[in-house]
């Protein structure tokens, strides 16, 4: 690709390293035209880090020209505010996940969307290679309907992302019954060091189960270890009338006496002697590939292969219009994250009721 997505940034935090890493490792792909960054001296500092020009308002980012996005990429707290600031001006909008804390700022910036705001939200899990491959499966036909998802693989709105990817439910209703669960456990790994041998700590499980009105149901069930533990590792399961697809395997039958089941086999390059370079090429499933990496040849994480397709995927429906997530979706993630915290917080079912981003 040689015509460049160009989009600008605001924020200089742990996300926006992530992103710019993304651009950076991606150089025939992305161009960062510029950062926001409200503190001079951080912002000169990150200009001096990134060799990228660095403002301090966003009215001087908004001036910069050629920008075809911003990606929004700030504290909670701040996010909904800085998303409708630059919403506001007709600029497209990628944001980070949740696009706003409250229902009542989901609400403010639905409103903005309905008077021709574009606000996509940058809702990575989905396109994870293992995720995308799975969603693909449960929609090929061969699990027949799709009846029951458990989903322990990402907190909060990413796990509520997957789910209802997976279930294919869309913004039906449901009723949510949560709690949580607390055990102890080994400490091996930490964002940002190495516990002392032989800690072990608290580990806070959440399960909430869904009830959709389609008659299916969900399983959400995560520990925050499960992103840096060895022993506490992700979990998906996929029901439908025909079949299932449990972990990295799919089976399913052809009628009632003809059982199948196939591996989802992982296709990396640069492995075994191979010159290419490490990437990740796809998945397949038999003779089909089911998700092919679209970052190829760079060498990403899954994560970063999957906020890269955000990217992607932005630039492509700002150039030709469309959505690939719009404010709609995410702001039904969050409030379904929020009705998990109420039924947590009073030990009872709580009702989820349509919203006015649904539409």
């Amino acid at each position: 690709m040689t015509d460049r997505i160009r989009f600008g940034l605001v924020g200089a935090g742990g996300r926006s390293d992530f992103f710019l890493r993304i651009a950076r490792r991606m150089p025939n792909h992305f161009e960062v035209v510029c950062v926001q960054v409200r503190d001079p001296v951080k912002g000169q500092a990150y200009a001096d880090r990134w060799q990228l020009p660095v403002v301090n308002t966003l009215p001087e980012l908004l001036e910069r020209e050629g920008q075809e996005f911003v990606l929004v990429s700030v504290s909670q707290p701040a996010a909904a505010e800085v998303i409708a600031s630059v919403a506001s001006t007709g600029m497209p909008v990628l944001t980070e996940t949740p696009p706003g804390q409250t229902v009542a700022e989901l609400e403010r910036l639905a409103a903005l969307t309905r008077n021709g705001a574009h606000i996509q939200v940058a809702e990575q899990y989905q396109f994870q290679p293992l995720h995308a491959a799975r969603i693909a499966l449960a929609r090929d036909g061969r699990l027949g309907d799709i009846t029951q998802a458990q989903v322990s693989a990402a907190h909060g709105y990413h796990g509520v992302s997957l789910m209802r990817c997976m279930l294919g439910v869309g913004f039906q209703d449901a009723t949510i019954h949560a709690f949580g669960v607390e055990s102890r456990l080994l400490a091996s790994r930490r964002r940002s060091a190495r516990p002392a041998a032989g800690q072990f700590g608290d580990s806070h499980q959440i399960l909430a189960l869904f009830e959709f009105d389609s008659g299916q149901s969900g399983l959400f069930d995560f520990t925050w270890d499960q992103y840096w533990s060895w022993v506490r590792a992700p979990r998906i399961l996929i029901r439908g009338t025909r079949g299932e697809i449990v972990q990295d395997r799919i089976a399913w039958l052809r009628d009632s006496q003809t059982p199948m089941s196939q591996p989802l086999e992982r296709v990396d390059g640069g492995r075994l002697g191979f010159l290419e370079g490490y990437h990740h090429h796809g998945i397949q499933v038999g003779e089909a590939w089911v998700y092919r990496n679209p970052t190829v040849p760079a060498r990403l994480s899954d994560d970063e292969i999957a906020a890269a397709d955000c990217l992607l995927r932005m630039g492509a429906n700002v150039r030709a219009g469309g959505r690939f997530y719009d404010l709609a979706q995410g702001a039904q993630d969050q409030y379904l994250t929020l009705l998990i915290e109420e039924s947590m917080r009073t030990g009872a079912a709580v009702r989820s009721r349509p919203q006015a981003w649904a539409g």
